[in-house]
């Protein structure tokens, strides 16, 4: 990948993991792809968790898994999908000037109008702020306690192995906390 014609080609990995939100906060399975978009990666994570853990009966994903083909081959499948349709908390407080309500973006397609309904009721609502409090903590700590932040190797198939062991390292962790008396 490269950012203009005028930069140099870089190898770039886009490490994915599904997270389970039930509490456990286990990385339930991890996977690296060379696409720089999550836009195409939905089914293909969900597909990764192994069928001795089961099938999810929920999937929660940011807008950046947002594509209709994905959600529409989850739930034919029976997996009800909850994506947001809009980018989440970009502006700060304490930025200047200060922030005024935006319009709401015109939703156009069917099918992001119809997660927009599913995401307008309470039960889903409550069900998508756990995306934030399950998966966006693990990439923090990955980065900030486990100190991993780039892959070292060069080729898919080591940076899969670099990954693996990364998320083996954290569900090793994590199962340590887990165990311990509350």
């Amino acid at each position: 990948m490269r950012k203009s014609k005028h930069h140099e080609y870089r190898h770039a990995y886009n490490a994915q993991a599904a997270v389970d939100a039930d509490g456990s906060q286990l990385i339930l399975s991890a996977r690296v792809s060379q696409c720089a978009s999550d836009r195409n990666e939905l089914v293909a994570d969900v597909a990764a968790i192994p069928a001795a853990l089961g099938r999810p009966e929920t999937v929660l994903a940011d807008n950046g898994y947002a594509n209709g083909a994905e959600v529409a081959a989850l739930e034919a499948s029976g997996i009800e999908v909850l994506v947001s349709t809009a980018a989440e908390g970009r502006r700060r407080r304490h930025d200047f000037p200060p922030a005024r309500p935006a319009a709401p973006r015109e939703l156009k397609a069917d099918w992001l109008k119809a997660l927009a309904g599913k995401l307008a009721s309470d039960e889903s609502r409550v069900l998508y702020k756990l995306r934030r409090q399950t998966v966006e903590p693990v990439f923090g700590i990955v980065k900030a306690v486990l100190g991993f932040t780039g892959f070292s190797l060069r080729g898919l198939d080591k940076v899969t192995g670099e990954w693996d062991l990364v998320a083996l390292a954290y569900n090793c962790k994590r199962l340590h906390k887990l165990s311990l008396p509350a």
